[in-house]
């Protein structure tokens, strides 16, 4: 097997990286970016995916959803490749988003409900791993709190339950076709 360099979670670190670098320094762009039920109400549809790049949490949730981005995204990029990954990062994030405006409809941003669905998917890929994958016993047992969580995530209402719920889903539906690259 050749080994697959995770590009695509460099690239999307790097632009998540400079929007946040960019927010910081400027803090009413938030305002313009941010997931707000009103102003998607008002028509302005483009905040279900900007807010996917931004973070409410600042200096500090940048930080912290980077470096799940890098752990999380270099990982599944190597077992699902680059376009499952983009299904599982924006498909898991874009309805993560969806799903607060409608259900949750909380002002927010942040690539954590696309970091979720990543964690989602790899916890199935680590209960059922494809042939020729590993998986040491004890990441199959932190795999089997994931959806445990996320399904108390959800009933907490919280929004990050949903999008590692269906980054499960979807990687179920995707077991056919995983490659596992070193």
């Amino acid at each position: 097997m050749t080994q697959r360099k995770p590009w695509l979670t460099a690239v999307v670190f790097v632009v998540t990286l400079i929007c946040g670098v960019t927010q910081l320094l400027h803090r009413p762009l938030y305002d313009v970016v941010v997931r707000d039920a009103a102003r998607i109400d008002d028509g302005q549809w483009y905040r279900l995916v900007t807010a996917m790049f931004f973070q409410d949490g600042w200096a500090a949730g940048l930080i912290t959803n980077l470096i799940f981005l890098a752990v999380l995204g270099s990982v599944a990029e190597r077992v699902f490749g680059r376009g499952r990954w983009l299904v599982l990062y924006f498909g898991c994030g874009l309805f993560g988003q969806l799903m607060s405006y409608l259900w949750l409809n909380p002002v927010g941003a942040g690539n954590s409900m696309c970091c979720a669905g990543l964690l989602g998917a790899l916890a199935y890929v680590a209960l059922r791993p494809p042939a020729g994958l590993a998986v040491q016993p004890h990441l199959r047992i932190m795999a089997i709190a994931v959806p445990v969580l996320a399904v108390v995530d959800t009933v907490l209402h919280d929004n990050h339950g949903l999008p590692a719920l269906l980054g499960i889903v979807l990687a179920f539906l995707m077991r056919q076709k995983l490659s596992v690259a070193p």
